[in-house]
């Protein structure tokens, strides 16, 4: 049995949605990711997780208390656009959570009939001492569970993610969408491991832009934009954490 569940705040009909998983990850880049589609998208606080094993914190923003781990959705949709469902934390969990939480992110996917889940993280690539990439250099990977999931990637400008491993909740709805044929796609790109990298996050927003999205989002924009996001997780990030290190443990997700 889980030890995780997902509530429902407000019914909404998410089905043909994509869902976001905005679990921490290397260089904080999910969590960029999922903040800036949130912003953007001007999205509703629909639902949450929760689980016994989650500390007993709640998010003030706007005067507003959330849950530690939340859903939200867009609450009104034009003809033709394409519905979006993001999950959203400050928790780093601990490794015992992480299958729980991912099984459940696929039962909810599945439940609610949406049709495709993306998962978003840093990539770290052994170097040189002193060898940097170049700014332009910094490429997208890509791995989908399914033939449809890796067809959807030939849209993006992104690399296929031929071998490695990647841990975390992205590895756990990887092998769930492979078991139960359900599309599931990953999309990493170079990061920092020791500081938020608004410009993967930026990368691999517009990969999703080119996938699902069609806004015509560009890159260096979204970075001023992720840049201003970077402090306020950094300090979101930082205090969650302090709170929540006995209850959860510090786990740090792994990709490459």
């Amino acid at each position: 049995m889980s030890n995780v569940e997902i509530f429902e705040l407000k019914r909404t009909d998410l089905r043909n949605a994509v869902v976001i998983d905005g679990f921490p990850s290397v260089g904080l880049v999910s969590s960029i990711v999922a903040n800036y589609l949130i912003a953007l998208m001007k999205m509703e606080y629909i639902g949450g997780m929760d689980s016994d094993s989650f500390p007993s914190l709640s998010l003030i923003r706007n005067g507003e208390p959330l849950g530690s781990a939340r859903i939200y959705a867009r609450p009104e949709l034009k003809e033709g656009e394409q519905q979006i469902v993001v999950f959203s934390t400050e928790l780093q969990p601990s490794a015992s959570l992480l299958r729980d939480i991912g099984t459940s992110i696929m039962d909810f996917a599945i439940g609610q009939k949406c049709r495709l889940i993306i998962s978003s993280g840093g990539l770290i690539i052994e170097r040189e001492e002193g060898e940097e990439a170049e700014k332009g250099e910094i490429a997208v990977y890509g791995i989908g569970s399914t033939e449809t999931a890796q067809e959807l990637l030939l849209k993006a400008d992104a690399e296929p993610f031929v071998e490695g491993v990647i841990s975390g909740t992205a590895g756990v709805l990887l092998n769930e969408g492979k078991r139960r044929s359900f599309d599931v796609i990953t999309l990493l790109a170079e990061a920092r491991p020791d500081m938020a990298d608004a410009r993967a996050a930026a990368l691999i927003l517009a990969a999703i832009d080119q996938m699902i999205l069609h806004m015509n989002l560009n890159v260096e924009p979204l970075c001023k934009e992720a840049e201003r996001l970077e402090a306020q997780l950094k300090v979101l990030h930082r205090d969650a954490q302090k709170k929540s290190r006995h209850a959860l443990g510090a786990v740090e997700p792994a990709y490459g």
